[in-house]
């Protein structure tokens, strides 16, 4: 039940230490996380959009959901989805978001202050601010839980400003989000000023390029949650790119002997299995 999801959803948020939140990109990869034990799942609007054979931001409102839902009924896991700006620019659009995402199971969802628009690509503050108590409002007008996550998106569009950072997310909180998110954020030093301005939980992206930390540093950097974004499916794409460039170029098949065996990865899909497979 969505009530049951959410509120599980939130219970990790409360939770001693951080944990991991993985972001499969479609069902297979999804009931492949669940089988290996994580708790709940984040959808990547990048790995989304690949799978779609387009670029990141090109999918419609209506397909993400779809592709969100599909999500939410492979797995008994709380999902969370990544839905970029929303639905629109307007604070309307941004509690119709809420809404919609609500209605189909989702557990929570993020929204960013990122305007989809490489010119201006960073919402002015009072504007990203009233976006999110829009979506404040609808949440709480929901008749079960769901956890809002708020995005600064500063140090992915050119704009590296701390400052702005720190005063972008404690205006997020005021208003009433449940989890703050500045993606690219790059050392530990950073990681911990921005969640020691701060007091409710944290999300933490690892897996993009430059340094990565492990959990038990994150963790005592002050981060709740961390998630991997895209990472995963770069990862997987990036293998069946080097594979597919061996066959053009040399016209072997060396790839095959770093491939999973047929048998184990079956195994994740086959119905009644008796334990978690690690």
């Amino acid at each position: 039940m969505p009530q049951d999801k959410g509120a599980a959803f939130r219970a990790l948020h409360e939770e001693p230490g951080a944990f991991i939140i993985p972001n499969p990109w479609d069902i297979g990869t999804a009931r492949i996380l669940v089988a290996l034990g994580f708790r709940a799942l984040a959808t990547t609007s990048a790995g989304m959009a690949f799978s779609l054979g387009v670029a990141e931001g090109k999918t419609s409102p209506d397909n993400t959901f779809k592709h969100c839902q599909a999500l939410v009924s492979a797995t008994p896991l709380p999902v969370t989805a990544d839905l970029e700006k929303g639905m629109g620019d307007s604070p309307e659009s941004s509690a119709e978001t809420i809404s919609v995402a609500a209605s189909i199971g989702l557990a929570g969802c993020s929204l960013e202050d990122h305007t989809g628009d490489t010119d201006n690509p960073i919402y002015d503050f009072s504007h990203a601010v009233e976006r999110i108590q829009a979506a404040v409002e609808a949440k709480s007008a929901l008749r079960h839980d769901f956890v809002l996550t708020a995005r600064c998106e500063n140090f992915l569009w050119g704009k590296p400003d701390l400052n702005d950072t720190i005063k972008r997310l404690q205006a997020f909180e005021a208003a009433g989000a449940d989890v703050l998110y500045a993606p690219g954020l790059y050392d530990l030093d950073t990681i911990r000023t921005v969640c020691g301005a701060l007091h409710k939980p944290v999300n933490v992206v690892m897996g993009m390029p430059g340094n990565t930390f492990s959990l038990a540093e994150l963790a005592n950097a002050g981060a709740k949650r961390i998630s991997v974004g895209s990472a995963l499916a770069r990862l997987a794409y990036g293998a069946f790119v080097k594979a597919s460039r061996e066959m053009v170029s040399q016209g072997s098949f060396g790839f095959a002997e770093q491939a999973m065996g047929f048998a184990e990865l079956e195994a994740f899909f086959t119905e009644g299995h008796d334990s978690k497979i690690k």
